[in-house]
């Protein structure tokens, strides 16, 4: 860590700084296209895609990929499965949902899966924030309720890991001799990743997980956030560290990123605004309800602070927000918020395979990153960097007008 740190209140400790950064990419099992709210420029994402986008990540040097989960997305853990033997050192962050599985079954498919991998499992704790969609998988507790449900579980879970025998019997769990016969890689688990809002989000977090995840806000609304989490995990005893979820449209020029921008939601109506904003409105979800706000459903009001644009948020859930500019612009935003105190930076544009690239060229090597990432020759015209100029001419390398 370095010795920057945030400002923060008097009764609560510094937020520190990471001198280095993680930077991961979103595999999308719930589709990609080229545009948004519409059918137009739609891809399928089938096994074949994914293992393109995965490896695209895997040779530039990502981190890991995020997975999404919920009943608009295949399963995680079968795709992660399937992926893993298919790249190198990509990490895969898989969601477990408390609620949907017992804590035991969780542990040895956590265990499983971070042994075949050779330790590239990272898990994502998913309590659920749409009440319909909860309930077609059985789940009819309330907000509070699952967050009880959540802390219960990743007691019994985390001390599975960890080689404990388990006797627990509560009004949502009774484990009787649970142990797990095979452990993970890493001890004494796969790292824990977490989103939460809520102060009963919060308070789980403080007490239980190992990195507190973020939507991507305006920066003053998420350091304010990440010192209230501080400060909640510094009274449970504890740390953790900070994460945010964002999207990207980066291009050499700022204007063609703003172009993109806006052709992203070219076919975006307002009935299809209104559709979506109603499906957002009858969720629980703190985070989600913070989304929404940032643009309150219009569309004339959409960069909500410098290269930070809420257009994705009209139309899609969860994170609803990009960072929009040339490599530069958007390098230095990432390091606003990395001065704020996050070390990890989960991302995605579209469509995912081109911008998985175009970040990955244009920006990776900008970042202080703690991972090693794909670099350029600095002769271009060696191998299969560059076109021959008419079979006979070798190009030479010019600087970005960006």
């Amino acid at each position: 860590m370095s010795t920057d740190q945030v400002a923060t209140p008097t009764d609560a400790a510094p937020v520190p700084v990471p001198e280095r950064i993680n930077v991961l990419w979103f595999l999308p099992t719930h589709g990609d296209s080229r545009y948004l709210g519409t059918a137009k420029g739609g891809r399928e994402v089938d096994l074949d895609y994914l293992t393109q986008v995965a490896q695209a990540a895997d040779t530039l040097g990502y981190y890991g990929v995020l997975i999404p989960t919920g009943r608009s997305c295949e399963d995680s853990w079968v795709v992660a499965s399937a992926l893993a033997p298919l790249t190198k050192r990509l990490r895969y962050l898989v969601a477990v949902r408390p609620g949907l599985l017992s804590p035991t079954l969780a542990a040895r498919m956590t265990a499983t899966l971070d042994r075949i991998s050779n330790g590239r499992l990272l898990v994502n704790v998913v309590t659920g924030g749409d009440p319909v969609e909860n309930k077609g998988d059985g789940i009819h507790q309330s907000h509070a309720e699952r967050y009880e449900v959540t802390e219960e579980f990743l007691d019994i879970y985390k001390r599975l890991l960890a080689g404990e025998t388990v006797e627990h019997k509560s009004a949502h769990f009774h484990i009787e001799d649970g142990r797990l016969l095979f452990p993970p890689k890493q001890t004494p688990h796969p790292p824990l990743y977490f989103g939460g809002s809520s102060e009963a989000g919060i308070k789980v977090a403080a007490k239980t997980i190992d990195k507190y995840l973020t939507w991507g806000e305006p920066p003053a609304d998420v350091a304010e956030k990440v010192r209230i989490a501080k400060a909640a995990a510094d009274a449970a005893g504890r740390e953790f560290t900070f994460g945010i979820r964002l999207h990207v449209i980066v291009r050499e020029t700022e204007a063609e990123a703003w172009a993109a921008a806006e052709s992203l939601i070219r076919y975006v109506d307002d009935e299809t605004i209104a559709a979506a904003q109603a499906v957002f409105a009858r969720m629980d979800s703190v985070g989600q309800s913070r989304m929404s706000k940032l643009h309150g459903g219009r569309r004339d009001k959409l960069e909500i602070s410098p290269n930070l644009w809420a257009g994705v948020g009209l139309v899609r859930g969860g994170a609803g927000t990009a960072l929009v500019g040339n490599p530069e612009q958007v390098a230095e935003r990432i390091d606003e918020y990395r001065r704020i105190g996050i070390d990890s930076f989960i991302l995605s544009g579209y469509p995912h395979l081109e911008e998985a690239w175009r970040f990955g060229e244009l920006v990776l090597p900008k970042l202080p990153l703690a991972h090693p990432v794909k670099t350029q020759h600095s002769s271009v015209n060696t191998g299969p960097f560059g076109e021959t100029i008419a079979n006979a001419i070798r190009p030479n390398l010019k600087a970005s007008a960006s």
